[in-house]
């Protein structure tokens, strides 16, 4: 079973994707259906669904869609961490339809001013009923805020906290450090695992090739291992830079054969319980 654990999608009829630029190939709807044969041609057979925007009514949405597509294994939805009654609200998205597909949450935080806002005691109150809940945490975020993420790991042990696309790594300059140091005491707390996703994004927006992004992959398998690494495509935001199929390609070339069973499917599954 290959997994993609890391993709979105969105209706522009429904609500806007704000944080898209005007004039970009992506500010048009992406649906399931248009992941459907893409991921078929590529192997893949379950998938995660994760959140794009911070507004509530996403979440049930996406559990709808997993409820109703069985290509979608999981959801990572939102929710605001610093609500009062948020262990309440997780127990109430998971009697929603489609509420048994929740198997995590996540913010934007590299929309954050504040570096250290996962430090926050509200928001730590908040992560706190999401371990509580028996759910993960995604973490998306800038290289910059990589060494709040190692002391919210540490104080919250019983968490898994899982690193969208490496932590955006400065690929395009070429540049390694301070990243990588701060990427490696991420991957010192046990609770932690990380995505090989999200990389083309980052690369050169002139073009890329498999061996630029190879240095970011290689910090990534020394830093957490083949069994702490899932691989995500991040569609439809890939899509800007490269094909799905190159996406997955790119993967598979940036990692050993030996590698390619937890990479592609028993990494995801642990963690997300799919």
């Amino acid at each position: 079973m290959t997994v993609d654990a890391h993709h979105h999608v969105w209706d522009l009829a429904v609500r806007d994707q704000d944080w898209i630029p005007e004039g970009s190939p992506l500010r048009r709807t992406f649906t399931v259906a248009d992941l459907e044969p893409e991921a078929r041609a590529a192997g893949v057979e379950r998938t995660v669904l994760v959140q794009t925007v911070t507004v509530p009514e996403e979440t049930p949405e996406f559990l709808e869609l997993a409820a109703a597509h069985d290509l979608i294994a999981g959801v990572v939805g939102w929710t605001d961490l610093t609500r009062p009654d948020i262990a309440d609200e997780l127990a109430r998205l998971r009697e929603l339809p489609g509420g048994s597909y929740l198997r995590g949450i996540r913010h934007q935080v590299q929309g954050e001013p504040d570096p250290e806002w996962l430090l926050r005691p509200d928001v730590r109150r908040g992560l706190a009923a999401v371990a509580a809940a028996g759910l993960v945490y995604d973490l998306v975020v800038l290289p910059h805020q990589l060494p709040s993420c190692a002391k919210a790991a540490a104080d919250l042990p019983d968490l898994t906290f899982v690193l969208d696309h490496l932590g955006k790594p400065p690929i395009a300059p070429g540049t390694l450090t301070p990243w990588s140091t701060d990427l490696h005491a991420l991957a010192a707390r046990p609770n932690t695992v990380a995505k090989l996703s999200g990389l083309v994004t980052e690369a050169n927006p002139a073009g890329w090739t498999t061996d630029d992004l190879r240095p970011y992959a290689e910090t990534a398998l020394e830093a957490f291992g083949p069994d702490r690494l899932m691989f995500g495509s991040d569609w439809p935001v890939c899509t800007e830079r490269a094909t799905y199929g190159q996406v997955i390609d790119a993967a598979r070339q940036l990692t050993s054969p030996t590698e390619h069973t937890q990479l592609f499917e028993t990494t995801a599954a642990r963690v997300y319980g799919l």
